[in-house]
């Protein structure tokens, strides 16, 4: 991944995070890795309490604790697989957050609060068995994909795996690295995934390779010819969505006129998606 940190602003206040407690919801593990993307995106990881069991694409509830004792905490998709020692989570800055302007000034040996009960809709089992993987997600909606992707029972079920990120400027194409060259050259994971991960990244306000709304992209088919990928169909093709509600409406609606059936863990379907974020 890219090295190049953002500068955080000089008189940015610590977090305050020092005298955390666990409780009967909530772990309190150390930061361990703080990476500004940019601005208005930043990346951190922490310890994993050896207690914490999750699938690959679920959420649980991370934040800080308040002043007055409480918990302000809001729902992030774990970013690391569910193999790895530590978690990982991908995240906006929201200037007057009441969580994340305050989130983004972590660093390294502070502690955060995570949640004892991950879950979601955005892990295998919704999905009935098929030949094709998409994953479609915009912003910050990379991070289940990114735990996903390295999940080695995803290519054990799927010949090909489509991750689709889009974003607004180019900038905000975090993770590219990640998906166009780390993975390949990975000594676990690369004789695993081979050639079936594609990424394919595409950019709404500034001129790029790919340039549009994944909705759009869909429509058109071009998705499907830049990929050299039959069109969707639900008989051979699996969708996940997560990102904004918008996109996710437009996203759904698509499938649905395709005659696409949304799933669960309850009711394995053709595609799922995930409609517990809220930026804070």
């Amino acid at each position: 991944m890219n090295d190049v940190t953002f500068a955080q602003p000089a008189q940015a206040p610590q977090a305050s995070t020092g005298g955390l407690k666990a409780s009967g919801a909530f772990f309190v593990e150390t930061v361990t890795w703080v990476h500004h993307w940019t601005d208005s995106l930043f990346s951190f990881r922490t310890t994993r309490d050896p207690a914490l069991r999750f699938s690959s694409g679920q959420f649980v509830m991370v934040g800080l604790q308040k002043e007055d004792g409480k918990p302000l905490v809001r729902a992030y998709s774990i970013a690391s697989p569910s193999w790895h020692e530590e978690l990982e989570f991908y995240s906006i800055k929201v200037p007057d957050g009441p969580l994340t302007s305050r989130l983004q000034n972590i660093r390294v040996g502070d502690q955060v609060l995570i949640g004892r009960k991950p879950t979601g809709t955005l892990v295998l089992d919704g999905l009935k068995p098929g030949k094709r993987l998409y994953m479609l997600g915009t912003g910050t909606g990379l991070a289940p994909w990114l735990s996903l992707a390295r999940d080695p029972e995803v290519y054990e079920r799927f010949e090909t795996v489509v991750v689709t990120h889009t974003v607004r400027e180019v900038r905000d194409l975090n993770y590219a690295e990640l998906f166009e060259k780390e993975l390949r050259e990975d000594e676990i994971l690369s004789e695993l995934i081979g050639d079936k991960l594609k990424y394919y990244p595409t950019v709404t306000r500034e001129e790029f390779r790919t340039k549009g709304r994944i909705t759009d992209l869909i429509a058109s088919g071009r998705l499907f010819s830049d990929l050299g990928l039959p069109a969707f169909d639900p008989a051979e093709d699996r969708i996940m969505l997560c990102g904004g509600p918008s996109v996710l409406a437009d996203l759904k609606q698509q499938l649905l006129d395709l005659g696409y059936v949304e799933g669960s863990i309850a009711q394995p379907g053709d595609f799922v998606l995930e409609k517990a974020f809220v930026e804070t």
